[in-house]
């Protein structure tokens, strides 16, 4: 059995003079592992059948943190891809960071109780924003917003509707609630190698009191060093996928470009 992490291990900052935390993603769809494109669920490359294996070469590599992403739950409320994550958790020593239709406070005591250390929740934020609040409440520095934008306004249901809400706005609401981290993604770049919204999220972070996590287009080492240039501004992490999946990036080059800045 893997060791355990307690929930509240991100109840301070990240201290931005170390750099940003590189987390590889892990998308899972019927429980293979998967990438898709502008999150269409319809465009989706599979990766491998063998999550946990694919989380021990990440750990391999060098990586303390990992995030997760149930694909399928996002779109039905409920985990999908159990067994998996279960599998991942059990495989990896480092810190786990999961997303994916987790709606309810059993959904989120469940997964800490497993040994889930960050819940990612972003439909609920829109629809619910009391309930995030209460929860990151509840699980200091357990909670991670995730601020999903499509031209500057945020998608929910796995980004297959966009609201009326702005980005910042959205954002502005859990500024003193105790979230972790803002988890931003730029969907029109997701998965499609464009390089990271620079200048989306620097200005997000600037914007707000909370850090955060950059995602979507991450396409090599560049993206990471601009990123961890911004630390200081609030830029705490940045999700990549396809690009380590298809060797364009190489983790465990990223994790030392990154903590270098």
């Amino acid at each position: 059995m893997a060791s355990r992490c307690s929930p509240t291990f991100w109840s301070g900052a990240h201290d931005w003079r170390l750099g940003v935390i590189v987390f590889p993603a892990i998308d899972l769809k019927g429980g293979q592992v998967v990438r898709l494109s502008e999150g269409d669920m319809d465009r989706a490359t599979v990766y491998g059948d063998n999550p946990a294996a694919q989380a021990q070469l990440f750990a391999e590599a060098g990586s303390q943190f990992l995030h997760v992403v149930d694909l399928d739950g996002s779109f039905a409320g409920r985990a999908e891809n159990r067994a998996a994550v279960e599998a991942i958790l059990e495989a990896f020593d480092g810190h786990v960071q999961l997303g994916g239709g987790i709606r309810t406070r059993e959904a989120v005591e469940g997964w800490f109780d497993l040994g889930v250390s960050r819940v990612v929740m972003g439909s609920a934020a829109l629809k619910d924003p009391e309930f995030v609040r209460d929860m990151a409440r509840a699980f200091p520095g357990g909670i991670v917003v995730a601020v999903d934008a499509k031209d500057g306004m945020v998608a929910t249901e796995g980004w297959a509707e966009v609201s009326d809400v702005a980005v910042v706005d959205l954002a502005r609401r859990f500024e003193d609630a105790g979230v972790a981290s803002l988890l931003f993604t730029d969907i029109g770049r997701d998965g499609l190698l464009k390089g990271v919204n620079i200048d989306a999220t620097v200005d997000l972070a600037r914007r707000v009191d909370i850090p955060v996590i950059a995602s979507g287009g991450v396409k090599g080492l560049d993206d990471i060093h601009i990123l961890a240039l911004h630390a200081h501004e609030g830029i705490e992490g940045v999700i990549t996928g396809r690009a380590l999946y298809e060797g364009r990036l190489d983790l465990a080059a990223a994790i030392a470009m990154a903590n270098r800045g």
